[in-house]
């Protein structure tokens, strides 16, 4: 940054300060030499599309204008050790960090590190998984009932009666506990349903199809598939067991997984489903959130508050529907497959959050030309319910925890 830039960025920055404590709302102090925020993408599992496109969303939107100018975001991947994630958390602490945004790999293991963080002036927004220390941000779709809604959507494909899969997460992450929790509340209430296998595949195609081409050797008669991310690896090894044979599945929004469901083909075979799932576009929703709190254009909120929510997407075969751009116009949902490869996950843009975003944006972490960050809407803020050992420690269970809130039950227990 030049000296004369540098200057027009302090006396804007001053601007700022000025109208934001007459509103009753002051700006933090940026901590680099330069004057630029110094923001931390921290990353735990980073192994599948979903991740890259959260991160490049994130990296995008740092330089977009004005961030282009003002942010300075470091990029740190921890693994799935949360020793390693504490450890470098607590180097971007010492380093002087204005605010980390991040995917933890634990929702307890890193609270008293970041209690440490809150304690020296660090924003931590986590977007998608969370943790329980009540001084971090947790700006996820955890709780927006994507378990329980898709397992009652496959129970309703399946009349009630039959063998399923679980195919999950990662290990001891707070989203594929709270997921499987709000599954497994639907499936213990129907006799019928038998899980007969149940396996981790990562959150990633390759993996999925791996492990489920496992549980199918074991299991050639599945009558059905409860899937988080890495859907689409569960289509192929079916299909690689019984080029004839489908059934029904309940995954998330890959983009293969979409196109599949809408294949009049594959549903002749017996496909039938539901993409709901995490939406990448909830780390962008984050970064903006906590950037937009540094600046002193929003309030920070107290520490019982911070369970922000975002709503949970929903999909069926009948509502895949291409887009001729590369952003979510029109009503559109779903990429052709000439686009984008079929594990690209579908929601990463929200017109009304991150319209700054374009199919580079998320392919490559590229800035979408022309375009400079825009303000979120004043009522952005949706408060997520606590749940304990998810987002909150000392708080009650809610009495509607699992509550069907997208599908109804067409089949008794």
């Amino acid at each position: 940054m030049s000296l004369i830039t540098k200057k027009k960025h302090i006396t804007l920055a001053a601007a700022l300060g000025v109208s934001m404590l007459a509103a009753g709302m002051q700006p933090a102090e940026a901590k680099t030499e330069d004057g630029k925020w110094l923001i931390y993408l921290s990353l735990s599992y980073s192994g599948n599309s979903w991740q890259s496109e959260a991160a490049n969303i994130v990296k995008a939107l740092a330089q977009t204008p004005p961030y282009d100018e003002t942010v300075e975001l470091v990029e740190v991947i921890s693994g799935t050790d949360p020793q390693s994630q504490i450890s470098d958390y607590e180097s971007m602490i010492a380093n002087g960090a204005d605010g980390i945004v991040s995917f933890p790999i634990s929702s307890n293991a890193l609270n008293r590190t970041v209690r440490h963080g809150c304690d020296q002036g660090v924003l931590f927004f986590m977007y998608d998984a969370t943790v329980t220390e009540q001084c971090a941000y947790n700006v996820s779709y955890i709780t927006s009932g994507f378990g329980e809604n898709t397992a009652q959507a496959l129970v309703n494909e399946l009349q009630g009666e039959g063998k399923i899969f679980l195919s999950r997460g990662v290990p001891g992450n707070s989203v594929d506990e709270r997921h499987t929790n709000g599954a497994m509340h639907i499936f213990d209430q129907y006799p019928g349903i038998e899980v007969v296998a149940e396996y981790y595949s990562n959150w990633d195609d390759r993996t999925t199809q791996q492990e489920t081409s496992k549980a199918l050797a074991a299991h050639p008669d599945v009558d059905g598939i409860w899937a988080q991310a890495g859907e689409y690896g569960a289509i192929q090894a079916l299909l690689q067991a019984d080029e004839n044979r489908l059934v029904p599945i309940t995954g998330e929004n890959s983009n293969g997984f979409r196109l599949a469901l809408a294949n009049e083909e594959y549903q002749a075979k017996g496909l039938s489903g539901v993409s709901a799932g995490s939406p990448p576009a909830q780390s962008g929703f984050a970064f903006k959130l906590m950037m937009e709190m540094l600046e002193g254009q929003r309030e920070s909120l107290p520490e019982d508050k911070r369970n922000i929510q975002y709503p949970l997407p929903w999909v069926s075969a009948g509502d895949v529907q291409l887009c001729e751009g590369d952003t979510f116009e029109n009503g559109c949902n779903t990429f052709p497959e000439d686009k984008v490869p079929s594990s690209f996950v579908t929601e990463v843009f929200n017109p009304q959050l991150l319209p700054e975003l374009s199919l580079a944006s998320a392919l490559e972490g590229s800035p979408t030309p022309g375009a400079t960050i825009q303000p979120l809407p004043e009522d952005v803020i949706e408060n997520a319910p606590n749940e304990p050992g998810i987002n909150c420690r000392s708080c009650d269970t809610p009495e509607n925890l699992y509550e069907l809130t997208t599908v109804e039950a067409t089949v008794s227990p």
